[in-house]
């Protein structure tokens, strides 16, 4: 099992990737990111999104919007099991009109993470609509 300072750097790593991924529009980046049973409830209605299909399906109805919004999550704090290679993540995301960068939404999210062989991959998020 990795140091727990270790999976903070890997997750926090992970997290820029995800980032990336997103203002970039790139599904090919955000699959692997994502574990196969991965679980989303979005920030505002509560929908459950089940499954890395499904979100990847979500995430492509996104990109193609006109005009588009760029979310960016952004770490607090990464807090590792020391029993289990799981890590919880905590932090703040907003939502913003691409070209014009006018936040459109914003809120607080918990993340959790577990290291598969391939790497660290999220298993759920969970997001809340705070603005």
């Amino acid at each position: 099992m990795v140091s727990a300072s270790e999976a903070e750097l890997q997750v926090r790593f992970r997290r820029a990737a995800y980032n990336r991924a997103l203002a970039e529009a790139d599904l090919a980046a955000i699959a692997p990111l994502l574990s196969p049973d991965v679980v989303l409830v979005t920030g505002t209605d509560s929908a459950l999104i089940a499954g890395r299909k499904a979100q990847l399906a979500a995430w492509k109805r996104e990109f193609s919007a006109l005009p588009r919004t760029i979310y960016v999550r952004t770490t607090q704090s990464v807090i590792a099991s020391p029993v289990e290679p799981i890590v919880m993540e905590h932090g703040n995301w907003q939502g913003a009109v691409q070209g014009s960068g006018s936040v459109i939404a914003s809120g607080t999210y918990a993340a959790k993470w577990r290291h598969f062989s391939p790497g660290w991959m999220l298993v759920a998020e969970i997001f809340v609509t705070l603005g």
